[in-house]
């Protein structure tokens, strides 16, 4: 049986093979046992970096959001709707990369304080146009919670891009729901243009912001 303290492992190599086993086999495939096999190793060695498997998914969301600011470039002098617009843009770009990606990063814990870089800058930019904290802090937390639940019902239909599940076909949805021609019409608009949907749902998010808080 191996040791627990596998010289051949190491925190960043579990994590990077997580996230590439993700792909394969989704979240709900995805457990500490089948990432031990593709690594050759026997189980218990993961566990001297991850207490149980939520361990693990904390540090995956925490390395994809790494992954996701190296790539991420505000304007200068951006404003609040722009800092919004491309954070949110960014997070969804990030949880598109990997199968079941907002399912991982939703709920997780990140594992240091890289993410208070951004968030901190974010909530300047409301502050400063005129928000108080506890309403820029809604304002954000209520843009992430747009975008997390966005692409979970995204990756419902199209789990990584250029796939498409089963059951999802718009045609014969039309004809099952004839009887009710606009939820049947409805459907191009719920299933398929999800980068529209998206910029149009931020859009919204926007300027209901500016409506209820009064700042432009």
């Amino acid at each position: 049986m191996a040791s627990r303290r596998s010289p051949k492992l190491d925190k960043k190599q579990v994590v990077e093979t997580a996230l590439r086993l993700l792909d394969e086999v989704g979240l709900d495939g995805l457990t500490l046992r089948a990432i031990a096999r593709e690594l050759d190793v026997q189980a218990p060695a993961l566990y001297w970096h991850f207490k149980n498997k939520q361990a693990l998914l904390d540090e995956m969301a925490t390395e994809m959001y790494r992954r996701m600011v190296a790539g991420v470039r505000f304007p200068a002098g951006a404003g609040w709707q722009e800092r919004i617009l491309v954070s949110q843009r960014g997070l969804r770009a990030a949880l598109l990369g990997y199968r079941d990606g907002a399912k991982v990063f939703s709920g997780s814990r990140f594992t240091g304080i890289e993410h208070a870089v951004e968030m901190e800058a974010n909530l300047r930019a409301l502050v400063d146009a005129g928000f108080t904290l506890s309403q820029a802090v809604r304002a954000s937390t209520t843009a992430f919670h747009f975008t997390i639940g966005f692409v979970t019902e995204e990756q419902g239909v199209s789990p990584l891009p250029g796939e498409r599940r089963e059951g999802y076909d718009l045609e014969e949805r039309a004809a099952r729901m004839a009887d009710f021609p606009l939820a049947a019409a409805a459907g191009p608009e719920v299933f398929q243009n999800y980068d529209e949907g998206f910029d149009a749902g931020l859009d919204l998010l926007i300027g209901g912001i500016e409506t209820r808080y009064g700042v432009r």
